[in-house]
């Protein structure tokens, strides 16, 4: 029988109980929460005690009139459109116990950690808006930690309980504590969500495949900016290779 003056340390179910005399470390299971949820492939059955939500890159730089995509004359519309079915979503994944984690592209300000081929990709010619120069809109410096280019679009609430990571390459999982953290919630099966879908959310899915997780993209809660080609490529390859693809409606009419 479990000693009462034991005191727990760490995160369910990652956690010790110990006091002066004794460590218990047999980690108890969180109670399982198991679902059938169809994909286009096949009807997954899954425990969304071991689920995390992982929302990519639905920030000002990418998704807003005013961030760096539109400052460089990409039409960010196509950007904007999960922001409906995840004002939906999220909320019925907390009351659920689904931690929901917001993966933004958010660099160190004197970009020590970026390399000069990373920082060619968005400012090719060396005399543009690269990473971490000021909008010309508004001042913030792009894709930097902690600024208005970096942050949530407003229309997406960020709640206390959610996690916030700071990446700095495409991948999530690239140099951040993303997978100490998924791992020490005891979270292996991963939604997925955001933008762009054949950018940061796919090679964020992919390490998360190649890590051992769980994928699973929400198909109306990822967009992306590139071709459409782009787009059905990134379905096809995850389809086929890393995963499965379902929708906002199907996890709702599920996880009740």
């Amino acid at each position: 029988m479990m000693n009462r003056s034991l005191r727990s340390l760490g995160v369910p179910p990652n956690a010790w109980t110990v006091d002066a005399e004794t460590a218990d470390i047999t980690r108890p299971s969180l109670p399982a929460r198991p679902i059938i949820l169809s994909t286009e492939t096949k009807n997954l059955r899954l425990d969304l005690s071991k689920a995390a939500m992982l929302v990519i890159d639905m920030q000002n730089d990418f998704c807003h009139p005013d961030g760096w995509l539109a400052h460089v004359g990409v039409d960010v519309m196509p950007a904007r459109e999960p922001i409906a079915p995840l004002k939906t979503l999220l909320p019925q994944l907390r009351n659920l116990d689904v931690p929901i984690v917001w993966v933004n592209w958010g660099n160190r300000p004197d970009l020590l950690n970026i390399s000069a081929g990373l920082r060619h990709v968005y400012n090719p010619t060396g005399e543009g808006v690269g990473l971490g120069d000021p909008l010309p809109k508004n001042g913030a410096p792009v894709l930097t930690k902690e600024s208005w280019a970096a942050a949530v679009v407003e229309e997406l609430a960020i709640e206390p309980t959610d996690i916030r990571i700071d990446k700095y390459r495409m991948s999530g999982f690239w140099d951040t504590p993303l997978d100490s953290i998924l791992r020490n919630l005891g979270r292996t099966t991963l939604f997925f969500a955001g933008v762009n879908a054949d950018q940061c959310v796919m090679t964020t899915l992919q390490d998360a495949n190649f890590l051992s997780y769980d994928c699973i993209l929400i198909r109306d809660c990822t967009a992306t900016t590139s071709p459409d080609y782009c787009l059905q490529a990134t379905f096809y390859n995850i389809n086929q290779c890393f995963g499965f693809i379902t929708d906002s409606q199907a996890i709702l009419r599920t996880a009740q």
